[in-house]
């Protein structure tokens, strides 16, 4: 096992084969390879319905979920998947505004959930929690985002709550069009400028 494979707490984290399910195909792709390069073997599905065939046919450890999917959401996924694979850790993606909706997910099962965006170390970490007593570590410190990185989310959720349509997230969000593209060509910054 590789430093890469820890969580921050320093738990290690058995790579094995691990479901990524997200209807975003850039983040789907990018958290994917995140996680192969920690020695996870990655299976990636874009909706419910491709999630549940690959949890099927494919014994797997780990599963990603992301509540907001078009068709069958990730809550219908979740109570889905733990009938084919009751053994699987599954960590719930919540956007903007649904952790009440996550709270359900991990009534229905699932270990732990945590905001979207997230990187690799987010999930692996979140997966680690997912296995602590609740109220262990009441001692950690919150790192709370930058303005920046928090504006960055709420673009993010906006833009996917609107399809990828730029212009309709731009009236959504108050702002010009290209104003919404200026922001969108820099980077996500880091969560911790």
């Amino acid at each position: 096992m590789t430093d890469e494979t820890r969580s921050p707490n320093d738990e290690p984290i058995e790579p094995g084969r691990i479901l990524v399910v997200d209807d975003n195909d850039r983040f789907r792709t990018h958290l994917g390879r995140a996680l192969e390069r920690r020695e996870f073997e990655v299976s990636r599905a874009a909706d419910a319905d491709e999630a549940l065939d690959i949890a099927e046919d494919v014994e797997i450890d780990y599963a990603v979920v992301d509540l907001r999917m078009p068709g069958p959401d990730g809550l219908e996924l979740i109570r889905d998947i733990f009938e084919v694979r009751p053994e699987l850790d599954v960590i719930v993606l919540t956007g903007y505004g649904s952790i009440a909706t996550a709270v359900d997910a991990i009534r229905l099962g699932a270990a732990n959930y945590i905001q979207k965006p997230a990187d690799a170390g987010d999930v692996l970490a979140a997966f680690a929690r997912g296995h602590k007593p609740p109220l262990e570590d009441l001692e950690q410190e919150f790192d709370a985002p930058t303005l920046d990185r928090a504006e960055w989310e709420h673009i993010q959720r906006v833009l996917a709550d609107c399809g990828g349509n730029i212009s309709e997230a731009a009236r959504q969000l108050g702002i010009h069009r290209r104003t919404l593209q200026r922001k969108l060509n820099r980077y996500a910054p880091d969560r911790n400028e």
